[in-house]
């Protein structure tokens, strides 16, 4: 049955049965065979060490165009692998192998993508992200690529994209930095974060910017988006940059770090929605950044003394800090001594001009007493209370308010 098979799709948290599975379609020696399979994944979490280094050595695999290895595959016929394809178009591999080098040097990747210039999609982390240097500076054309997802410490990310020539626009891009130091992020990530999205002009239209904050990790998105303030929809590009931080700093530190990494995207007066969780106190000069954002969701966060206001002694005193904003969603807050009066001390100060804005507060939020719920109504345009966001009813959205299907999806 080799000879016909175009797809070959395994899933299993056994290794003796994907082992089994494995060896029953690997060739007795090197050959013809396989040589229909376009099609591989195999997925294996949390199983022990899969040796698949026989069925690449002896199959041929010349039609082969999409590879997926994602757990603990050991394999060592890279070499094979890019002598005999040429047609990939989608290689990922999250290998997970307790080796104290990556199984996947820099000289056998770049063979791989050399021997298939029709490649789309790349994906590489674990011990599939190469950080040997080998002192080449051996440049490789990916000019087809479309999504690109690396994951690996601050200088080999940098180091490998150095030697990749990338078309000037992807539709995604995704960068995690593992095991970082704001020092090393600021000299390595942050400028090629802001050089990035300097030369894709996609990223002079509205965006949409993500942020995930934590003491050990930042993860900022920046999406280009469409559409009025409450049916915000996203399109390509999407780009993320993910940076997990080995020893978290001050927060002091931290904050103005965050800001820094909020800098190095595109044009701030381009972003019409903002999405952050509020681990921590936003900073007044953040807002400042982006004065045209139309919609904003907090989460996770609480509604404290002076909430989204500025510091009357500070350089904002007397101004908005959302001067264009249209939307609030708050999902999940907490609230500072269970006073919803700090919600009601913003929305008087942001209407307090006429200036018109929605509300709508999303998840497990604290209980809303009536008496609030009144006075919430008289200050916005419109107010949606929902405990429940996955209830029926609840529309395309996902948390947020933020729709998820693409430009005429």
């Amino acid at each position: 049955m080799q000879d016909i098979i175009r797809q070959v799709h395994l899933q299993s948290d056994d290794s003796d049965s994907l082992t089994s599975i494995i060896s029953s379609i690997t060739p007795d020696d090197e050959g013809s065979q396989n040589d229909n399979i376009e099609s591989i994944i195999w997925r294996g979490e949390g199983i022990d060490s899969v040796d698949v280094s026989k069925f690449f050595a002896r199959s041929r695999l010349s039609k082969l165009r999409f590879l997926e290895l994602s757990g603990n595959f050991r394999i060592s016929s890279w070499n094979h692998l890019a002598f005999r394809t040429t047609l990939l178009t989608t290689l990922s591999l999250q290998i997970v192998e307790p080796l104290p080098t990556p199984i996947l040097t820099t000289s056998r990747l770049f063979s791989i993508l050399s021997s298939n210039p029709n490649l789309r999609e790349l994906s590489l982390s674990a011990a599939a992200f190469p950080t040997d240097a080998d002192g080449s500076t051996l440049q490789v054309p990916l000019r087809g690529l479309k999504s690109l997802s690396l994951s690996g410490e601050p200088r080999h990310l940098l180091g490998l994209l150095r030697r990749l020539i990338l078309p000037v626009t992807l539709d995604n891009i995704n960068l995690t930095g593992l095991n970082s130091t704001v020092e090393e992020i600021s000299r390595t990530l942050i400028p090629y974060m802001r050089d990035y999205f300097h030369h894709d002009s996609r990223f002079q239209d509205t965006l949409g910017i993500f942020s995930l904050f934590s003491p050990s990790s930042i993860s900022i998105s920046v999406t280009v988006v469409y559409g009025q303030a409450a049916e915000l929809a996203r399109k390509s590009p999407f780009s993320t940059f993910t940076l997990l931080l080995v020893d978290p700093p001050p927060p002091d530190t931290l904050e103005q770090f965050f800001i820094n990494v909020i800098a190095s995207t595109p044009p701030r007066e381009r972003v019409v929605f903002f999405d952050a969780n509020l681990d921590t106190e936003l900073p007044e000069e953040l807002f400042s950044m982006m004065p045209n954002i139309k919609t904003m969701c907090l989460s996770e966060g609480a509604l404290s003394e002076g909430f989204l206001q500025p510091n009357p002694d500070g350089p904002h005193a007397n101004r908005k800090l959302l001067p264009s904003l249209q939307l609030l969603y708050l999902e999940d807050v907490d609230l500072d001594d269970n006073n919803w009066g700090h919600l009601i001390s913003y929305l008087t100060h942001q209407t307090s001009d006429g200036q018109i804005v929605s509300l709508e507060v999303l998840g497990n939020s604290p209980y809303m007493p009536p008496e609030v719920v009144d006075v919430v109504k008289g200050l916005v345009d419109e107010f949606t209370y929902d405990q429940d966001p996955g209830a029926e009813g609840g529309g395309p959205l996902s948390s947020c308010g933020y729709s998820t299907h693409e430009e005429g999806g």
